[in-house]
């Protein structure tokens, strides 16, 4: 079985933030602070950080086998 990549968990993430960063815009009807928008964000900058975190991974990786 093969493994997936850091760098296309990474890319997978960041296309989930984007997509509930949308909903999260879409969502606001009068005011940002209710309930469904603000947990939106915070699922959208959860998926942010993890992208970060895989995109970091994958170039610590790279300089481990170019050792």
């Amino acid at each position: 079985m093969r493994r997936t990549s850091p760098f296309f968990m990474g890319i997978m993430y960041t296309l989930m933030g984007l997509l509930f960063t949308y909903l999260a815009v879409e969502s606001v009807e009068d005011t940002i602070w209710n309930f469904g928008t603000i947990l939106l964000i915070a699922v959208a900058t959860f998926d942010f950080g993890v992208a970060i975190r895989m995109f970091s991974l994958n170039n610590k990786i790279k300089q481990l086998k170019n050792k």
